[in-house]
């Protein structure tokens, strides 16, 4: 199977067992490469604090979640901003999900997401 790009939507949904687990999880495992942004640590933490302030009995259990994400065998690629910039503009994506989007386009890979504006700016690539 081809290299996959993973975003923060479809990471978070592995690590803290979200109803789109067990769909995203086959994916990434059918994958030769995971490969993500390093921005995508960040947006991981984020997810995390949000979860421990809406359920803070859950907090030693989610910071867990979030610690064992380090081991999962994830390629940070580093990106061009400039070039992610523009792409935002052509897509109207957030610079954040157009890094996610210029590294699959970089590397020919496939985009695992679970937000539909950036899975839809995807498919409009591919069709082009």
């Amino acid at each position: 199977m081809p290299d996959i790009v993973v975003d923060a939507s479809a990471l978070a949904a592995v690590v803290f067992e979200e109803p789109d687990a067990e769909e995203v999880a086959e994916r990434l495992d059918a994958a030769d490469r995971v490969v993500s942004v390093p921005l995508i640590w960040f947006e991981l933490a984020n997810i995390c604090w949000k979860k421990i302030r809406q359920h803070p009995d859950q907090r030693a259990v989610l910071l867990q979640r979030f610690t064992s994400a380090a081991a999962l065998p994830i390629e940070i690629h580093d990106v061009e901003h400039p070039a992610i910039i523009e792409l935002a503009v052509e897509t109207g994506l957030t610079a954040y999900d157009a890094s996610y989007l210029w590294v699959a386009r970089t590397l020919n890979a496939d985009l695992v997401s679970l937000d539909d504006p950036l899975m839809e700016a995807a498919r409009r690539n591919d069709e082009e």
